[in-house]
């Protein structure tokens, strides 16, 4: 979907107009934002559109990690797929668990003493982002078939290399 697609369906539920006056802008460059800006589109570039060209030049990930924190939700990219594997589904599914394992046996430390400061809270949503993103990688790959990236993952843990081998 086309940002001025996504924004033209958010018009159809919410009001353009009442939209225009919080944001302090006229109501034809909010309607701009809803056609396409291409060759033969008179629309004008839309905030998703700066969003995803300052994501792109900056590389940094960081503008929309902190959008979807305060949406209420949390960014997770998504791994590259490349070609099946499925041979390494076994490691994989492992690693998950003991990033789960890794997950709860931070909590049950910061909790050990029936409060949880900010560092351990810090230390706590680390590892949270690091199963969610595991898991999501996972799921991916099952989803679309590849599981080079598990391989790859695998391979890297076997030869000591990886986040999770052995010290």
């Amino acid at each position: 979907m086309q940002s001025h697609e996504l924004l033209r369906e958010v018009y159809d539920r919410a009001n353009a107009k009442q939209v225009a006056a919080e944001l302090g802008l006229s109501l034809s460059l909010i309607y701009k934002w809803a056609e396409p800006t291409e060759a033969t589109g008179s629309g004008a570039m839309n905030p998703l559109d700066r969003i995803e060209a300052l994501v792109k030049c900056t590389g940094d990930v960081r503008v929309v990690q902190w959008l979807c924190e305060r949406a209420g939700g949390f960014f997770i990219k998504n791994p590259a797929a490349m070609w099946p594997h499925p041979h390494y589904l076994i490691p994989a599914t492992n690693q998950i668990v003991q990033e789960f394992a890794d997950l709860l046996s931070v909590i049950a430390k910061a909790a050990a003493d029936n409060q949880i400061s900010p560092p351990e809270a810090a230390s706590i949503r680390a590892r949270w982002e690091d199963l969610k993103s595991v898991t999501e990688g996972f799921v991916r790959c099952c989803e679309q078939g590849n599981f080079t990236p598990l391989k790859r993952e695998a391979e890297a843990v076997a030869a000591g290399k990886g986040k999770h081998a052995a010290a």
